[in-house]
């Protein structure tokens, strides 16, 4: 074989040759790719070539080189890309694992899909099950408040379309579009954004759709599947971000209910112990005997405060009613106040002072204080029948049986803790309401009775009943007058039984032991008094023989004393009433300064002309003889009768 046929075999083909120079094209274009030239940089070395007048081979060469390199090129950007997807996918899922604030997730998603997909705009809108729409949540490169707001009906628009119908939708010139509904709304906040090509895919849990995650462009443009993958992605992830917020939330939700039903067992058993407490230590005073102020005495310690067991007539009247109505302690400035009652009677209160704070426990064990106190008053009152039959009996002995021994009726009294000796006063009470029928009228009076036998065991005095009411024998207290006594008896036991009793008293008396019949005197005389108030229409009041002076004598009975007052000085009270005068003050006043006009000007502090003058009306009032002797007595006693029967002022 010669030498020239083996040469050719020895030397480069042209492929080799091809490939030799192509590695030698290929140097300016590794080059390129190593600063990552732009791809118009990757033709400067073809033209250079041509322009130095290179040969053919070397040109083909360089074309070849660059078309590979810029495969190369294509290649690591891709590679590029998908790193910047993954890594921001990574992130976000990053974000997701750490969630603490929805919104901010979401924001970042939309913010991650704007930027890799180089969009003007990203969005995410949420499904409204309540209102049947979605609604804009999170927005990022938006510059129309109009389009922030909008909200889609299902089917209405592009992103109505993939809510309906659960896949991703992508138009690349809206307006132009008709593959879904257009709505005047809808296409104005599009409109208001500028808005062109616009991609949709859809935010999935399981098999529902609950938002929509948007890429859009204020220019035309065809969204590559990789873009629409990769917006998916993101969409998967807002999906999960909002499904782990739903269930923090639950999560949370239950936490809390679970914290709230610990705490209200912790209250709850924190209640029962304290009524524990409080129940042994009542259910323990009853057991041992103890009373009423006992009881408030444990109940202070319980509520550490300051409880006190008052008379129905000392405490205040309105909340003492509210309370009683109720069944509930009501509070009244700073203190709280507990109706102590027995069926439909008012026995009394427990007062809590200075603790306007009081939470619903405490408010209970007052309450139940209060139950219990009734209690024990009701037991007492079985044993307390016995003697107030017995300081009955011993009343009406006094009143009845004038020859007893004194000795005997001392020892009977000071049984009953009553002392003979002191100062007393005598009070006939009766009830002055309208009854509807027999039983009522009949319960009435027992309601009667049984408060002024109460009234009578506590004030250490005696009770009877007599004549369709009852009688009382109290002591009368230093600085005290019967009076007062009368009145406060009349509103105590008025208050008792809910309905007015009068109440007339007798001047005080002494030494009843010794002078038995002084009681009976001193009976009569209340029962005087009570007629009086009767007749002068001052039922419900109290009053004693001492307020009426002579004129008890002239009451006593059946008079028409109204009758009296109206024809002896009627023209001037109805003139007074009619023009607002003062002659009846006029009038009162002469008398009073005996007859004188100049006297009775300085009583009046006027001048003496009109009293002349105001006497000049009386006279054609009463006629001209209403200064005689006998018309002037009679004037004054209707002027007496009539101050009398004017309400009275406390």
């Amino acid at each position: 074989m010669s030498r020239d046929h083996v040469q050719p075999a020895e030397r480069p083909t042209t492929e080799g040759a091809t490939g030799v120079s192509d590695a030698g094209a290929g140097a300016p274009y590794l080059e390129l790719l190593a600063r990552d030239a732009p791809v118009e940089a990757y033709e400067q070395p073809v033209l250079l070539a041509r322009a130095e007048g290179g040969p053919a081979d070397r040109i083909a060469a360089l074309e070849r080189a660059k078309l590979l390199a810029l495969r190369v090129r294509s290649e690591l950007e891709g590679r590029r890309r998908r790193e910047a997807e993954l890594s921001a996918l990574f992130e976000t899922a990053h974000d997701l694992a750490g969630l603490r604030d929805l919104d901010a997730v979401l924001q970042a998603i939309v913010q991650r899909a704007r930027s890799l997909l180089g969009t003007d705009i990203a969005y995410l809108s949420l499904n409204d099950p309540a209102r049947g729409d979605t609604y804009m949540r999170v927005t990022e490169g938006s510059v129309s408040a109009r389009f922030q707001q909008l909200r889609l009906g299902m089917g209405e628009g592009l992103g109505g379309l993939v809510a309906q119908t659960a896949r991703p939708y992508v138009t690349d010139d809206y307006f132009q579009d008709d593959r879904f509904q257009h709505t005047l709304s809808i296409d104005a906040g599009v409109r208001d954004e500028g808005l062109v090509a616009i991609l949709g895919v859809p935010l999935m849990l399981g098999p529902h759709v609950i938002g929509v995650l948007f890429a859009a462009d204020r220019r035309a443009r065809v969204f590559e599947r990789e873009q629409i993958a990769l917006l998916g992605s993101f969409a998967a992830l807002a999906a999960a971000a909002i499904d782990t917020a739903n269930l923090l939330t639950e999560t949370r939700s239950a936490l809390a209910g679970l914290e709230q039903a610990n705490e209200i067992i912790r209250d709850r058993s924190a209640v029962i112990e304290r009524a524990s407490e409080v129940h042994d230590r009542l259910a323990e005073l009853v057991l041992r005997g103890g009373g009423v102020h006992d009881v408030a005495a444990a109940v202070s310690q319980v509520l550490d405060g300051t409880v006190e067991f008052t008379e129905a007539g000392t405490a205040p009247a309105e909340p003492l009613e509210a309370s009683r109505a109720e069944g509930h302690a009501v509070r009244h400035d700073s203190d709280w106040i507990a109706a102590v009652t027995a069926g439909g009677e008012l026995l009394g209160a427990l007062v809590l002072r200075g603790h306007p704070g009081l939470d619903p426990v405490d408010q209970r064990t007052l309450e139940r204080a209060a139950m219990v106190t009734s209690l024990l008053l009701l037991a007492r009152r079985s044993a307390a029948e016995a003697e107030q039959r017995v300081r009955g009996e011993l009343l009406d002995d006094l009143l009845d049986a004038r020859d007893r021994d004194p000795r005997l009726l001392r020892e009977r009294a000071a049984r009953l803790h009553a002392d003979l000796d002191a100062t007393h006063v005598v009070l006939a009470t009766r009830l002055d309401g309208p009854a509807a029928d027999a039983d009522e009228e009949a319960a009435a009076r027992r309601r009667l009775w049984s408060a002024a036998s109460h009234l009578a065991a506590t004030r250490q005095g005696l009770a009877a009943a007599r004549d369709g009411g009852t009688v009382l024998l109290l002591p009368l207290a230093t600085g005290d007058t019967a009076t007062d006594l009368a009145r406060r008896t009349a509103r105590h036991l008025g208050t008792a039984v809910h309905q007015p009793v009068t109440v007339g008293a007798s001047a005080p008396v002494t030494d009843l032991a010794a002078h038995p019949d002084t009681v009976a005197a001193a009976y009569a005389e209340g029962r005087r008094c009570l007629d009086s108030l009767h007749l002068l229409g001052r039922d419900g009041d109290g009053a004693a023989a001492e307020d009426f002076g002579f004129l008890g004598l002239l009451l006593a009975g059946e008079r028409d004393i109204g009758g009296f007052v109206d024809r002896t000085i009627g023209p001037v009270v109805a003139y007074d009433e009619r023009r607002g005068t003062e002659l009846l003050r006029t009038l009162d006043a002469y008398f009073a300064c005996g007859l004188s006009p100049a006297r009775t000007k300085d009583a009046l502090h006027v001048h003496v002309n009109t009293v002349a003058q105001r006497l000049e009306r009386v006279g054609r009032l009463l006629g001209e003889d209403w200064q005689s002797p006998a018309r002037a007595l009679e004037i004054q006693l209707a002027l007496r009768l009539h101050r009398l029967a004017a309400p009275r002022r406390h």
